[in-house]
């Protein structure tokens, strides 16, 4: 696509005009979703443990079966933390699953089971990170904070930088413009409202690799849109390596314990990935990780 010159590109965005298109977008077109129709602080928490680095899609089913199982912190620290890596299934990342059952023990047996409601309470938690505090205060118990994942990273980037991409990690720069934009006390759109609606323009319009500008409630003032989207020029953007890596050979591992209600002996884990010596270092770190147990009689479980 050919650029426009420099005189047409956009003068500089005023918030209000975001706050006004991307809220009433928002009011249009939000996904109802279980952790955002039934905003209670648990719900959400769950949910934000599980949306790291999964789509929806996969979420879905297995947030479900969760709650059912699980309807309070109190209710999954009362069974083992190999149930929840049982049920966290193929959502990848059990690390999170650990975490999130970690985190319920503490909430029950410090908070009375109840998920505290600042962000200075909730990073205290095991295995909660500035994200997911910021993003449990705002949308659980609608407080101020800055929330900024990927997509809306990507949305900030391209509407008031003209980039395609932000950059690796978050910099203080980019929290310090994040900051600015929220929505003033008082204003017709809510902080933790705006933090949504950034977050599902990113999610559904402002993709990654297939941005539907057409559909933008805000192109005609976005930078990179009105700058002919110039490709990404930092660091390449490496993919996520799946195959052969030890990230799959230690899910197909899980995988076997997870099928199983009973420990199963070292056999049955061996046959699961061919490569000996990977299989080996594969199981060494999930034993280490504390995912993979070994019992007193030489097998394996959860």
């Amino acid at each position: 696509m050919t650029s426009p010159p420099r005189s047409a590109l956009v003068d500089p965005v005023d918030p209000e005009v975001l706050h006004e298109r991307i809220g009433a977008w928002f009011d249009d077109h939000a996904r109802s979703l279980p952790w955002r129709d039934d905003p209670r602080p648990w719900p959400v928490m769950v949910s934000e443990l599980m949306l790291q680095q999964t789509p929806v899609v996969r979420v879905l089913p297995v947030f479900e079966a969760w709650m059912e199982r699980w309807p309070t912190p109190a209710a999954l620290a009362a069974e083992p933390v190999g149930e929840a890596v049982r049920a966290w299934g193929r959502l990848g990342y059990p690390r999170r699953a650990q975490r999130l059952h970690a985190a319920a023990v503490a909430i029950t047996a410090e908070h009375g089971g109840e998920v505290p409601g600042t962000y200075e309470e909730l990073i205290a938690l095991p295995g909660v990170g500035d994200y997911t505090a910021a993003a449990i205060a705002s949308f659980a118990f609608s407080r101020r904070h800055v929330v900024l994942d990927t997509n809306v990273r990507r949305v900030f980037v391209r509407v008031l930088e003209g980039r395609q991409y932000p950059h690796t990690s978050v910099t203080k720069a980019e929290r310090d413009l994040a900051t600015t934009l929220m929505p003033g006390e008082g204003a017709d759109l809510d902080a933790h409202r705006w933090a949504a609606a950034t977050m599902e323009l990113g999610a559904l319009v402002c993709t990654a690799r297939s941005p539907q500008c057409a559909a933008c409630p805000v192109a005609d003032v976005c930078r990179w849109h009105q700058a002919g989207h110039p490709e990404h020029d930092g660091p390449a953007r490496k993919g996520q390596a799946w195959a052969g890596t030890d990230r799959q050979c230690r899910g197909r591992l899980l995988a076997v314990l997870r099928e199983s209600a009973d420990p199963v002996p070292k056999a049955d884990l061996d046959r699961a990935w061919d490569d000996a010596a990977q299989r080996e270092r594969c199981l060494d770190s999930l034993l280490d990780d504390g995912l993979v147990t070994l019992t007193d009689s030489g097998q394996f479980t959860l």
